[in-house]
């Protein structure tokens, strides 16, 4: 297998990103390469070391804190290093890729484009523009089933999220869904009450 590549999935919640990162790992692995799988300690969706698609597929996998981490954890004999949800990373996470395809290791990752609130997730935009290969999925929009949602939504007891919400908010299918770009929200509850307000205290002023 040739290294110094880095290859990165990516698209939004529900797309399959796991999933395909998953798929390429196994196949790393039974033409017998030596793979460390990691992940962002700050994703506790699963509960032990290791990481999860939504359709059930597992692999063991290293967690850590901050990215410059994974240069302690990753071995000279490992070939493929696998490593899920790159957006939770910090700055950091783009010397050390950049320095394990120098060594040349073979890296698969995986990571959000966008958050919620339909903008550049972390690091994500320098890593697609360093990677060898990008593949963005698309997944089914919840809200009217077509089967081009590039949009994570935020649901905040079933209704959207404000956008002056916090940015990390760990969840599942509860909290977040794929909406295509037609049926994305992003309502600003602070500046509607704002204006509301305002609109208030003109009209005490005239009366």
């Amino acid at each position: 297998m040739q290294g110094y590549t880095f290859e990165i999935i990516t698209g939004p919640m529900s797309c399959g990103k796991t999933e395909e990162l998953l798929r390429r790992v196994r196949r790393c692995i039974i033409a017998k390469k030596k793979v460390k799988v990691i992940s962002p300690e700050v994703d506790t969706r699963a509960q032990g070391d290791y990481i999860e698609s939504r359709n059930g597929l597992w692999l063991d996998a290293i967690k850590v804190k901050h990215a410059i981490q994974i240069m302690s954890v990753v071995k000279p004999e490992d070939e493929v290093v696998a490593i899920d949800e790159l957006q939770f990373f910090d700055s950091n996470i783009v010397k050390v890729i950049t320095k394990l395809m120098e060594e040349g290791k073979k890296v698969i990752g995986s990571g959000l484009e966008l958050d919620f609130k339909a903008e550049p997730f972390g690091c994500m935009p320098e890593l697609m523009c360093i990677a060898t290969k990008v593949d963005k999925l698309h997944a089914v929009c919840m809200k009217c089933g077509c089967d081009h949602a590039t949009r994570t939504q935020r649901l905040i007891d079933g209704k959207p999220a404000d956008k002056n919400s916090p940015l990390i908010m760990i969840g599942g299918d509860e909290t977040y869904e794929a909406r295509c770009i037609q049926c994305y929200e992003l309502p600003d509850i602070q500046h509607e009450k704002q204006k509301r307000g305002l609109k208030l205290l003109q009209f005490e002023r005239i009366h």
